[in-house]
């Protein structure tokens, strides 16, 4: 188990443990709810089979009657007390570990989630000995074997249907501490008990077995029984038993299902900072721990792609994820935009390391907000300067108009700002794009001489009043409300070219 996880399973428990309902413990409340199902559901199936008992034996004499209905009494107390002392105590060992505040090891975690099984299995056995109690004294009152084998075959089928309701009973109320349990230890394996088992032994349990007992009734001897009385009794503790248990499986199945259908339309609409409470120990708990590991990945998967696209641009982060990675090329017409402090050098020798960063870091938001506003791209940081490109790997309308007025932009709130110096170099041409490096590290990049023609303007537009220089290239593909804002600043020869370039310049106070 993860730390993470433990820690969370830590503080579920210890949460828990401090809850209070009418002023009762975490603890206490669920072992008194355990006793009150327990004690609820052997009331109702002792006083059942009271009857039918009686209604089975009606034809002996009346002392005999009487003495197997004290009999039948008596056990009942004795089995539901013992049953619901072994069963309390069996879960308070059980829980030993929440009432110390503790996370649960995998055994413990396991025995907490077999308490409804046990509970059930201790009421089954209590009622199969009174079976054999009750048919013992039905066979010293000198009744024939087929009444005993009645009579007794009658109690142990209204146990097996009782130890049915209080599973699902006993299984509602720990509800809460098998979330606990399954958030420690989720569900990853074979279930305890699949959804198909729990379905088709409650529908034996519950269903199937009152159903026996109203065929045992009315096959009876005549004679011997009230057997449509009876027969009536059996057929509405049937019905009763059905719906109950019918009431409680679907609430098992459909609650856990509703709130998985909840995470999952919170997910589809974008929100990930969600998940599923694991409180079943079969397929429906494995499927609430699948969804969770599904939300988890999603979002590991969303903070990768937020940190990408922050590394490498939201236009190459989106190319990237709509086109897969490639070690491929094009060739593209692109606007390249350089940008690069004045002096920096000198700066870092008279400014203090943290500020300095700071200072670069407020610069290259300046930078950032408006290159990707003109719907540009940041392409790499060089130290204090930025390569931007306008058209790669984003194709735009209008690169040449968007270009000038980014630079424009920049100029002015670095201006504003008052911090530093700097120098903007605009050039225009065919280039190369495309991911470069290798399988293990690549970079999206542009090579070809508009970059390089960039730099160099930039260098140059640091000596220039208006602290821009654009190609003439740039600024004939430009929109005429554009151009209006640039002027001819002359011819210039830059450095790795032979041919003069005409160049265009923005006034600073522009």
């Amino acid at each position: 188990m993860s730390q993470s996880t433990h820690a969370l399973a830590l503080g579920s428990t210890r949460a828990a443990k401090t809850a209070w309902c009418d002023g009762l413990p975490f603890v206490v409340r669920t072992l008194f709810g355990i006793g009150i199902a327990v004690v609820i559901t052997n009331l109702l199936g002792s006083v059942v089979i009271t009857f039918l008992v009686l209604a089975l034996n009606d034809g002996a004499p009346h002392g005999d009657r009487m003495a197997l209905l004290a009999v039948s009494s008596a056990y009942a107390v004795v089995a539901m007390t013992v049953g619901t002392i072994f069963g309390a105590s069996l879960h308070k060992r059980t829980l030993r570990w929440l009432s110390h505040g503790d996370v649960p090891t995998y055994q413990e975690a396991r025995r907490t989630l077999r308490t409804p099984i046990d509970v059930a299995v201790i009421t089954a056995v209590l009622w199969l000995v009174g079976a054999v109690v009750i048919g013992g004294v039905v066979a010293a009152q000198g009744i024939g074997g087929a009444e005993i084998v009645g009579i007794g075959g009658g109690v142990a089928l209204a146990g097996l249907s009782t130890a049915g309701v209080t599973y699902l009973l006993v299984a509602r109320t720990t509800r809460p501490i098998t979330q606990l349990a399954l958030a420690t230890y989720p569900p990853r394996n074979s279930p305890l008990l699949s959804v198909r088992v729990r379905l088709m032994v409650t529908w034996w349990l519950t269903t199937a077995i009152p159903l026996v007992g109203i065929i045992l009734v009315l096959t009876a001897p005549p004679g011997h029984s009230h057997v449509r009385g009876a027969a009536i009794v059996l057929a509405a503790v049937a019905l009763a038993v059905g719906l109950l248990s019918t009431g409680l499986a679907a609430r098992a199945i459909g609650t856990p299902m509703r709130d998985l259908l909840n995470v999952l339309r919170q997910v589809g609409s974008g929100s990930l900072d969600t998940e599923v409470v694991v409180d079943d120990p079969g397929e429906i708990g494995m499927l609430q721990g699948g969804v969770n590991d599904m939300v988890a990945g999603l979002r590991e998967r969303e903070q990768i792609r937020d940190m990408f696209g922050r590394h490498v641009g939201p236009a190459v982060a989106q190319e990237a994820m709509r086109d897969g990675v490639t070690l491929s090329g094009e060739a593209r017409d692109v606007v390249a935009l350089f940008v690069d402090i004045t002096g920096s050098t000198a700066l870092t020798r008279t400014t203090d390391p943290g500020e300095f960063v700071a200072m670069l870091n407020r610069f290259f938001s300046v930078v950032i907000d408006t290159v990707e506003r003109a719907r540009g791209l940041v392409n790499k940081f060089e130290g204090d300067a930025a390569l931007c490109i306008f058209g790669a790997p984003v194709e735009l309308d209008d690169p040449a108009t968007a270009a000038l007025s980014a630079a424009r932009e920049i100029r002015d709130r670095i201006a504003a700002a008052g911090e530093v110096q700097i120098g903007i170099g605009v050039a225009a041409g065919p280039v190369i794009a495309g991911q470069i490096g290798a399988a293990s590290r690549l970079e999206y990049t542009v090579i070809g001489d508009a970059v390089n023609e960039a730099a160099r303007l930039t260098d140059l537009a640091k000596a220039q009043p208006g602290c821009v220089l654009a190609s003439d290239v740039v600024v004939l593909q430009a929109s005429p409300l554009e151009r209006a804002h640039w002027h001819a600043a002359g011819e210039v020869v830059v450095r790795g070219r032979s041919d003069p370039t005409r160049t265009w310049a923005a006034d600073c106070s522009d």
